[in-house]
């Protein structure tokens, strides 16, 4: 599959079939999208033919495909479900290469013979499908965006390392927008509805080779065909992470699953296990998601689970504890010679005598940004140490900026760094500072603790290969 779907993600011309004038109508929509950033060439498709204004450019409306005068690489179709096959036929005259089938209507609708008729006319032209009954693709990287809900509505994330494909389109806005909202950065957004031709797995094996794209998350009701998603999944695993959350987890959320995009769910422990055999992560919520990706985005996998604390604050330093030890980690155990640095630097007056450096490594409250450089670098010296979690409650006044320039410092030890942050406005603006110099900044230690199992679990089944 590789570079074979390039075309799709990074065309030079994009046919909009429906596209319309009226404010609100779906092919009014997908043109705005398309228009604000790509630098391609696009052309309007409309039975109506005349002329449409988008985004203060005029646009001719070209009756049929076939009318376009230049070579057209992609078609965005949004018309009535029932035109949508004899579309797929002038696109084939065309030369069109792949088709974002945007109208519903097909088998989640319970017209599965719409659907086998739509892909058996795209095979004969060998044109690739996405969709139908999807949101459309999205690429951060270069602007090619036929997502129809609109940018006042729906944000776009930044450029980032992270892709994210979803069954339902609803759910992939919402991701969208969170993202956004959180400066997650992305590189391809795929909506994937109903899969009639391109499903997860195939997506999986192009983005496994996405230079743009370091961690792959996924939200899935179903696979299309088990074996095929579970041999994908262990091959694109090998080259960098896959997350996946799996709706249709208990008997409810999977008939709603088969209602939804006419995906069959199945149970989920056969999806767990076939999750663990292929070394994909399972997150449970949307949250767990991004704190899994966030994390393997930005840090290297962890070598073995032992990790380790230096916080300013006990009671966050403990919750954390609690955290690691239920998600099934290990606090380390500090070596005697990490113990007797402690020691030292506590006679030489270089750290507090009131201080605890057991793990928790406690810095306590009047600790500036020199007194957390010495605890964390002893810290990650230590052989014991595999993975190491910073808590910094920035509420006090002790805890100076230079902490911005500990961290990009102490990543030198190359040991993964977890960064817990709580708190508010300056909280949040310390946090942004701080993965500006490649850290990963979590809003709770609930969310920390998802960070460095992410790390873990990915880096230890890396180890087992």
């Amino acid at each position: 599959m590789a570079r074979k779907l390039d075309f799709l993600f990074y065309p030079k011309s994009v046919a909009v079939i429906g596209a319309s004038h009226v404010p609100g109508k779906i092919g009014n929509a997908i043109m705005r999208s398309i228009v604000a950033n790509f630098n391609g060439k696009v052309y309007a498709v409309n039975i109506k033919g005349g002329e449409i204004e988008i985004n203060g450019k005029k646009f001719k409306v070209y009756k049929s495909i076939k009318d376009v005068p230049d070579e057209v690489d992609v078609a965005v179709i949004a018309v009535p479900a029932k035109f949508v096959p004899d579309v797929i036929d002038e696109c084939g005259e065309k030369g069109v290469k792949g088709a974002v089938v945007i109208s519903a209507g097909f088998k989640e609708a319970g017209r599965v013979d719409l659907e086998e008729d739509l892909i058996k006319r795209a095979r004969k032209w060998g044109i690739r499908i996405v969709g139908p009954n999807c949101l459309g693709v999205t690429n951060l990287e270069n602007g090619f965006d036929c997502n129809f809900n609109p940018p006042e509505r729906q944000a776009r994330p930044k450029f980032g390392p992270i892709a994210f494909m979803s069954q339902s389109g609803a759910f992939g806005a919402a991701i969208l927008d969170w993202a956004a909202r959180h400066e997650v950065g992305m590189s391809k957004f795929i909506s994937l509805g109903n899969m009639a031709d391109l499903d997860e797995s195939d997506f999986m094996l192009y983005l496994k080779d996405d230079p743009k794209t370091k961690v792959i998350t996924a939200y899935i009701e179903g696979v299309k065909d088990g074996k095929k998603f579970f041999n994908a999944a262990r091959e694109t695993t090998r080259v960098k992470p896959v997350i996946i959350l799996k709706a249709g987890r208990t008997e409810a959320g999977a008939k709603a699953a088969a209602s939804h995009t006419g995906s069959l769910a199945g149970s989920y422990k056969i999806y767990e296990a076939a999750f663990e055999q292929s070394g994909v992560l399972s997150a449970k919520s949307m949250r767990q998601l991004f704190n899994y990706a966030k994390a393997l985005a930005m840090q290297k996998p962890a070598q073995g689970d032992r990790v380790a604390i230096v916080t300013n604050g006990g009671g966050a330093g403990v919750i954390m504890s609690d955290g690691l030890l239920e998600a099934g980690l290990k606090l380390a155990e500090l070596s005697e010679e990490t113990r007797e640095k402690f020691k030292k630097a506590i006679e030489e007056g270089k750290l507090p005598e009131h201080m605890s450096y057991k793990n928790p490594i406690d810095v306590i409250g009047d600790a500036p940004s020199s007194r957390y450089e010495l605890a964390i670098r002893y810290a990650l010296e230590d052989p014991n140490v595999d993975v190491l979690v910073v808590i910094a409650l920035f509420q006090s006044p002790a805890l100076d900026e230079g902490i911005v320039e500990v961290m990009e410092k102490v990543q030198k030890y190359n040991k993964p760094i977890v960064f817990v942050a709580p708190g508010g406005e300056f909280s949040e603006k310390m946090a942004r500072r701080i993965e500006e110099k490649g850290v990963p900044v979590f809003e709770t230690v609930e969310d920390g603790v998802d960070a460095v199992y992410a790390l873990v679990k990915y880096g230890l089944y890396l180890k087992d290969l």
